[in-house]
């Protein structure tokens, strides 16, 4: 088969998205030597990104045909790509992030989308009231271009039904695929120099992702008041506006001394982060699924996470999870992961092997050859 790939977050997106599709499309090459697979980027991105996919002889990049100023970069992706895909002679277009374009179908091309959330429908005061109307449109339109849909949990697959029209028996659930380099352990010597060269605490909790009003790690502050002193906690991530209602609280309750802000962090850095923290927290109030508590697992942590949206498939029975309002709730919870570390770790590691790279690779493979 020639499988097409709208890569534009493999190329443009450090985390999230860009990850997603880097694990799969690596994975993919390896299961299956004899397709071809086709990355269709509307430019080259980022050139450290773009060199995470190992290069192989069946996996090539593909740019528009012509210059790639912005307004055509846009239109490319969303309806222009069609007759680049005829010309290729591509029998199977998967969306990575979302979307399909425009006349997908009507070209006799095959389409598959991974949804990832639906949370500017399910949350939509989290997005610009715009933002909210384009990628609901968006959505309604992939809908009508999509012969098969792929669900990265099963909360998202209820949110599909729920707020679209589309056929149950034509969405499958495929959980996000996840490398194992968190599973690596970092020499002691390496772990010093991280930990020298972000001034890491002596005993921290761990917190990864963007820092915004969604991932509520407000919470996990306020749950350092109910802990012991000598407990801090670190937020890796990009910062937005969020960060200054929490240096507020921060300031008014005297913890500077206990809170640590770091971004921009490298991807060789972050596992020796992780591998040097007591318990991951992701207090977040919705998510499509939570690949870091898929890595803090990998990383020999506990985690504490909130009710209320996917995080309980991505962790397993054996995390924690409190409210997304409960400090008291996630400081108890926190003594607990950190005192039967082992055991829940021991026990996690088991229940997140289903997310590793060849067996989400394998089930992917299956919704090709349905189409």
């Amino acid at each position: 088969m020639r499988i097409a790939f709208d890569a534009k977050r493999i190329v443009a997106n450090g985390t999230g998205l860009g990850s997603y599709g880097r694990t799969l499309i690596n994975a993919l090459a390896v299961e299956r030597p004899t397709d071809q697979f086709l990355l269709y980027a509307p430019d080259q991105g980022r050139d450290d990104l773009r060199c995470q996919i190992i290069e192989r002889p069946n996996v090539s990049f593909v740019y528009p045909s012509r210059r790639p100023f912005p307004f055509y970069k846009n239109y490319w992706r969303s309806k222009g790509i069609v007759k680049q895909l005829q010309h290729d002679g591509i029998d199977v277009f998967h969306g990575l992030s979302g979307e399909l374009p425009i006349g997908l179908k009507a070209a006799g091309i095959r389409g598959i989308v991974t949804i990832h959330d639906l949370i500017f429908l399910r949350h939509p005061a989290f997005y610009h009231w715009i933002d909210t109307k384009i990628y609901a449109r968006k959505f309604h339109q992939t809908l009508r271009e999509a012969d098969r849909i792929i669900a990265i949990s099963e909360c998202t697959k209820r949110d599909i039904l729920y707020y679209g029209d589309f056929p149950a028996d034509r969405i499958d659930v495929i959980y996000q695929s996840c490398g194992t380099r968190f599973a690596e352990k970092a020499s002691e010597t390496f772990k010093q120099k991280v930990k020298e060269k972000y001034q890491l605490p002596e005993r921290f909790l761990l917190f990864v992702g963007t820092i915004e009003v969604r991932k509520n790690a407000l919470l996990a502050v306020k749950a350092l008041r109910q802990l012991p002193d000598d407990l801090s906690l670190v937020l890796v991530g990009r910062p937005t506006d969020y960060v200054k209602t929490m240096l507020s609280y921060i300031k008014q309750n005297g913890l500077q001394h206990r809170v640590c802000f770091l971004h921009g962090v490298p991807n060789e850095d972050l596992p020796s982060v992780y591998q040097q923290a007591e318990a991951f927290v992701y207090p977040s109030r919705y998510e499509g699924f939570g690949i870091p508590i898929i890595e803090a697992i990998q990383s020999g942590l506990p985690v504490v996470a909130a009710t209320g949206s996917c995080l309980e498939e991505a962790g397993g029975p054996d995390c924690l999870y409190v409210h997304p309002d409960d400090a008291e709730g996630m400081a108890k919870a926190v003594l607990s992961a950190i005192k039967d570390r082992k055991e829940r770790v021991e026990r996690s590691r088991e229940y997140i092997r289903r997310f590793e790279n060849q067996n989400v690779a394998q089930q992917v493979l299956k919704e090709y050859s349905r189409l």
